[in-house]
């Protein structure tokens, strides 16, 4: 059996930084959000080529990576969340149809 912080995946960014999935974040992300299922898939492209970038209001040390694809409802975004320290990870993603927080500016 797989411990929670089995790395499931690594992605490389836009921001040239490698973000980690790990088992436990994907099991809260299809726990929590069961309709991001069938775009898990799509992260590698959020993450690498996103449409915004912006930086959560609650937390500075987490980025908000958005894009959006014809396959999901019009005028909606799939968002992961990344934490950034020591390691870069997926906290979780979910659609939505706002964006929030600062613009990421490199």
């Amino acid at each position: 059996m797989l411990d929670n912080l089995t790395l499931m995946e690594r992605y490389k960014s836009k921001l040239d930084k490698e973000i980690e999935l790990t088992n436990e974040r994907l099991k809260h992300i299809l726990d929590y959000h069961p309709e991001i299922e069938e775009y898990v898939g799509k992260f590698k492209e959020v993450l690498l080529n996103p449409s915004e970038i912006r930086i959560s209001s609650s937390d500075k040390s987490v980025l908000l990576f958005h894009k959006a694809f014809d396959s999901i409802e019009a005028g909606r975004y799939l968002r992961v969340t990344v934490k950034i320290n020591e390691r870069w990870f997926i906290l979780t993603a979910y659609l939505t149809k706002r964006l929030v927080g600062r613009k990421y500016e490199q």
